[in-house]
């Protein structure tokens, strides 16, 4: 008999409808392997379950992937077919990316999935996404970490866990960097998305996992900010002088641009210089690969001190680099991790 390790977080996913909302219920969780248990098709698992903590996701802070990670290594992940994190979707992409990056050493397939509607409610795809979650396990037995979320047209979506980005609001659908997901999983077995960027089935095989070292991370690790571009920024009210972030990751227009009009507190070229003289490194994401042609002011930004992050999503260069910064004193250091890959982060790994 099969076994895997199911670690419940919380999320809604592990919710019920209250009296005042939706919140986490300690009986949410388990529920869900007693629905899948009663699934005609249900495959016979024996699961073991452990439950580090359980929050509504929104509520995450660092320590908890510190937790999270903890739990896994502690019940011998090597022992089970593959382990299913129940997470809630708000934080869903953070999280993925993150353990990829804790657990790039892992040698069994962890798989992050959540639910759009606690599991009570008939419009919840987690009993759908969890079961997936298990299909893709033993169907494929490929190391490292994935995400499973079905979408509105009732596929049951394969990420990388590097790879997949923030859902959108309104929709909840989730989407991936260059609209590429992993694959599908089909009537129980895994269908590879045949995709340039993707690496096979057969390449994750062969892959030698990441020696992964206990990274520190927690409540304690130095502070990044992360700003977005948006017409009329004013970076004068990013006051520095008390308390500077030890790094900051700043977003780009899709065409790896931003804002270096020489307008009063508008230009982010003047505020990266103005970074780094409190020693603060601003690391710029999306940026496409520099061997291809880039805009005048994509150069001013680099010239300016400006520190690309190529080939890269916003959620897991922004989860890399607070990882970085916790580990690693220099920017050089820091600037060598990031540009190292460890599960597939880089479009070109």
């Amino acid at each position: 008999m099969d076994k895997i390790l199911v670690v419940f977080t919380g999320g809604t996913i592990g919710s019920r409808k209250g009296d005042r909302g939706i919140d986490v219920n300690e009986a949410g969780s388990y529920f869900l392997i007693e629905q899948y248990e009663r699934l005609e098709n249900n495959r016979g698992i024996a699961f073991e379950a452990v439950q580090p903590y359980n929050i509504l996701s929104e509520n995450l802070v660092p320590e908890d992937w510190a937790r999270l990670t903890a739990a896994i290594r502690s019940a011998d992940p090597g022992a089970y077919a593959g382990v299913i994190v129940t997470h809630g979707s708000d934080t869903l992409a953070y999280s993925s990316a993150m353990l990829a990056y804790l657990l790039c050493d892992a040698s069994v397939p962890i798989v992050v999935t959540a639910s759009n509607y606690p599991l009570d409610d008939a419009r919840s795809n987690g009993l759908r996404n969890f079961a997936a979650s298990a299909d893709f396990i033993l169907d494929q037995a490929l190391s490292g970490v994935f995400t499973v979320f079905g979408n509105d047209r009732g596929e049951s979506v394969v990420y990388l866990g590097t790879r997949i980005t923030q859902a959108l609001p309104f929709t909840d659908q989730f989407d991936c960097t260059y609209d590429a997901p992993y694959g599908t999983m089909t009537d129980g077995r895994f269908v590879w998305n045949d995709h340039p960027v993707n690496p096979s089935p057969e390449t994750l095989r062969k892959r030698a996992p990441v020696a992964a070292p206990h990274w520190a991370i927690g409540d304690a690790m130095p502070p990044v900010l992360y700003i977005k571009p948006y017409p009329g920024i004013d970076y004068g009210v990013y006051d520095f002088s008390r308390r500077a972030p030890r790094a900051v990751l700043h977003d780009l227009y899709h065409s790896g641009t931003a804002c270096t009009r020489e307008a009063a507190g508008r230009s982010l070229a003047r505020f990266i210089a103005d970074c780094r003289a409190h020693r603060t490194d601003v690391f710029l994401v999306p940026m496409r690969d520099p061997a291809g042609d880039v805009y005048a002011s994509s150069n001013s930004l680099t010239e300016a001190g400006g520190i690309a992050i190529e080939n890269m999503s916003a959620e897991a260069a922004l989860m890399k680099l607070m990882l970085a910064c916790a580990n690693f004193d220099g920017t050089e250091e820091i600037v060598r991790f990031l540009r190292t890959p460890l599960f597939y982060e880089d479009h070109r790994a």
